[in-house]
């Protein structure tokens, strides 16, 4: 198998196709959609090289591969899929993340937390056909309840559960993230594959002003993970996870992205005048209580 990585500097997101040279097939991994919060504007510059690549090398996508409903960027799965007809994929657990935040947004009956947004719902341990294109599915929880990653021959798509080893583990504060659910997938799982394997996140924050990387190994995330090494115990992981969580912001665009991705990329639904909008829950201090107001 192949892989080309595509990069969003906004939102230092990978994004990933692979593909068989000998058939054409292929799989994109977690697509970009821009969105311009000051402009309330969405556009698929992100996206562009990505489909151009595609076309260029005469390829056919037969899938695109979420590995969760990600929290920082929105997603370009449902203009990937008109421009190619290829199925938007997922964890089955995208449930449980849906029914957490539709009732966080009062979306009601907007939101059906059943995962039909979506073309296919993947299970733990299915081995998903895409043509030649053969992906296993791990189940990778802790970042949020419904994370997955994706095993295709010697590569390993980990989404936000595990970056380049100096950047370390993606964060288990959302709701439904858990630390030590994050342990388990990570040490007990990710780092229990062969030592040869790739692996290859869906972020890379470019600490201390390196250059980008988008590839490591089994091996070495167990010697050098500044988080979680092969000899880390799971309580020294959760009470590191744990206070460097708490000094962590929201994501700049925390509440768009989760009510695009949750939709598998459709964008919310228009009201009467035409026009789309996001809901954004608002948090009032206790010693805010205006007369009249709060």
């Amino acid at each position: 198998m192949e892989y080309q990585h595509f990069f969003d500097a906004v939102t230092n997101t990978l994004s990933y196709v692979v593909w068989d040279p000998h058939t054409a097939d292929a799989v994109a991994l977690d697509p970009v959609l821009d969105y311009d919060p000051a402009a309330s504007r969405v556009s698929t510059r992100p996206l562009e090289p990505m489909w151009a690549f595609v076309r260029a090398r005469g390829l056919t996508l037969r899938g695109i591969l979420e590995t969760h409903c990600h929290a920082d960027h929105l997603t370009g799965a449902q203009a990937l899929r008109a421009w190619s007809g290829a199925p938007v994929c997922i964890g089955s657990a995208v449930t449980e993340v849906q029914a957490r935040f539709r009732a966080l947004y009062d979306l009601g009956d907007s939101l059906a937390a059943d995962g039909s947004q979506f073309d296919a719902l993947l299970a733990d341990g299915q081995v998903a056909p895409f043509g030649s294109v053969t992906a296993e599915v791990l189940a990778t929880p802790g970042h949020t309840p419904a994370c997955v990653s994706y095993r295709i021959a010697d590569l390993c798509f980990t989404g936000d559960a595990l970056f380049i080893e100096d950047y370390g583990t993606g964060r288990c504060d959302f709701p439904g993230g858990d630390e030590a659910t994050l342990y388990r997938s990570i040490h007990d799982r990710l780092y229990q594959l062969p030592d040869e394997t790739r692996l290859l996140p869906a972020h890379d924050y470019l600490p201390d002003g390196r250059a980008l990387r988008w590839e490591s190994t089994v091996a070495a995330q167990k010697s050098k993970n500044i988080h979680l090494r092969g000899d880390t115990t799971r309580e020294a992981f959760v009470a590191l996870r744990r206070r460097r969580d708490a000094g962590l912001s929201a994501p700049r665009l925390l509440h768009p992205s989760l009510q695009v991705n949750l939709r598998a990329g459709h964008l919310p639904p228009q009201h009467q005048n035409g026009r789309r909008y996001f809901q954004v829950p608002l948090e009032v201090a206790a010693d805010a209580a205006w007369d009249g107001v709060c």
